[in-house]
């Protein structure tokens, strides 16, 4: 007796819109920390915006972060760096953090993206990780303040940054050694733990006198 083979379902192969090799666990993980540092890093830029404009409106306006000399959000926000391209710098972060947001939130709800999607949210994550450290060094020497809504908007972006980097490698969209995927994949809270370590040691040694003082 002949078999029907139009009956029997053919089994179907992993899509090319997944991440191969990649486990549900760690990507899950990788979508809660995005949504996580997306929204801190969103509601920093709200927050910084917020203030921007009421103090364009009164220019003796004090920030509520405006602590002391040192931690003096209003002396950050009236600052030339403060508009690097013409207009305020957390107008890109609204922008940017939501849609990190959305990339997190679409990973929860199952989406999985193809490795030119990767690539391209790692060079996404590379400018924002290059541009908060160019404000943070602006921040550190050339202001002599720091923004307590800034600070937490260059850590979310370094996290981000890191875990997207790890998963990029661990999955082969972005090629690297074994040894370094290898090191990604069991210690990818090392270089943000390093990274994040590094700003503090440069915050505390800037201002190292006015904080023992």
């Amino acid at each position: 007796m002949a078999t029907n083979t139009a009956s029997v379902p053919r089994q179907q192969g992993p899509s090319r819109g997944h991440e191969e090799g990649a486990p549900a666990v760690p990507v899950r993980r990788l979508a809660w920390l995005l949504v996580l540092t997306g929204a801190a890093g969103a509601l920093a830029a709200w927050v910084i915006t917020l203030d921007k404009f009421l103090l364009l409106e009164d220019p003796d306006f004090k920030p509520a972060c405006s602590l002391n000399p040192v931690v003096s959000c209003g002396s950050v926000m009236a600052s030339d760096q403060a508009a690097a391209f013409g207009f305020p710098n957390p107008l890109l972060g609204l922008v940017a953090y939501a849609v990190v947001v959305c990339v997190g939130a679409g990973l929860l709800a199952g989406a999985r993206y193809r490795g030119w999607f990767w690539l391209g949210l790692t060079a996404g994550t590379l400018f924002g990780v290059v541009f908060c450290s160019w404000l943070m060094i602006q921040s550190l020497y050339e202001i002599n303040a720091l923004c307590l809504w800034c600070c937490l908007a260059w850590v979310a972006t370094l996290l981000m940054f890191w875990a997207v980097v790890a998963h990029t490698v661990r999955t082969g969209a972005l090629p690297a050694p074994a040894p370094v995927r290898s090191f990604l994949t069991d210690f990818g809270w090392a270089p943000p733990a390093l990274h994040t370590g590094v700003i503090g040691m440069l915050i505390l040694t800037r201002w190292w006198e006015f904080w023992t003082g």
